[in-house]
């Protein structure tokens, strides 16, 4: 009897392990998008940052319905102009994260095998592959809203590579995105169990993407978060982001590794070398 449970754990384990080993990877953060009261007001805050826009998209009058503000090659704010005919509250702040992957076809078979139901991948008006998925309640009491992109020769991403790359930006990278979700602990269940994000010692909430990218997820309450975005910005100097910030007059929180400051709807943006 013992002998037969200890195969059948056995069993378990191999499985579970192998499931691990198999898990596509995810090359990092590849956007986090934002609805705005002011797409004008964004677009000037950001640059001050000396974060340029790489392009956008119009609608059929010709306005911009969407600012793709460039990080670096690989990441991008995504701004999204709040509609004037609906003048709600909760629609300004953060909507959702996009996750780059380098097989995306191979992380979306991955998930339908082991009972998600990410809808089809297809290409975005961009013009790179995309598929979402529907994650744990958000603070808004939706499913949260994840994608999922792989950048495409030719798309309008990958034609913008090497370019609107101001030196002296206050950081190079995105690290940090924070969720805000109804219930913190099934989120970061999901995450771990269901996207094999992995925890990290002596912080539970804070979980390292699958791969070797480095970037993380931070799970928040919705009391602490509520609708706005919070994301951290990686540089390779924090006195220079500093020195950029005070040139700008641009007013900062200042702790020992961290400079904070707030965007003009209130969403927050942490510095950190």
């Amino acid at each position: 009897m013992f002998q037969r449970l200890a195969t059948f754990a056995l069993l378990i384990l191999t499985a579970s392990l192998t499931r691990a080993q198999q898990t596509p990877p995810l090359a990092g953060i590849a956007h986090i998008a934002i609805r705005v009261r002011s797409l004008d007001a964004s677009r000037e805050f950001y640059n001050k940052l000396g974060f340029e826009e790489a392009f956008d998209l119009k609608d059929k009058e010709g306005k911009s319905r969407e600012s793709f503000i460039k990080i670096n090659d690989h990441q991008f704010l995504e701004l999204y102009p709040a509609n004037p005919d609906v003048p709600n509250e909760a629609a300004i702040g953060f909507l959702h994260v996009c996750f780059e992957g380098d097989d995306l076809q191979a992380i979306h078979d991955d998930y339908v095998s082991h009972g998600l139901t990410p809808k089809q991948v297809r290409k975005s008006g961009a013009g790179n592959l995309l598929f979402t998925l529907a994650g744990p309640i958000d603070a808004n009491g939706t499913a949260q809203n994840i994608e999922y992109t792989q950048y495409q020769p030719g798309s309008l991403h990958s034609d913008d590579q090497g370019k609107h790359l101001d030196s002296d930006r206050v950081g190079d990278s995105i690290g940090v995105v924070s969720l805000a979700m109804k219930d913190p602990a099934a989120a970061r269940d999901f995450y771990l169990n269901q996207l094999s994000f992995k925890s990290i010692a002596g912080d539970p909430m804070f979980l390292h993407m699958p791969g070797n990218s480095g970037q993380e997820v931070e799970i928040a309450t919705a009391a602490s978060l509520g609708s706005k975005a919070r994301f951290t910005l990686r540089t390779e100097s924090l006195s220079k982001a500093n020195r950029i910030l005070h040139k700008r007059e641009i007013k900062a929180i200042k702790s020992a590794d961290t400079l904070t400051i707030s965007d003009p709807d209130g969403n927050q943006i942490m510095i950190r070398q």
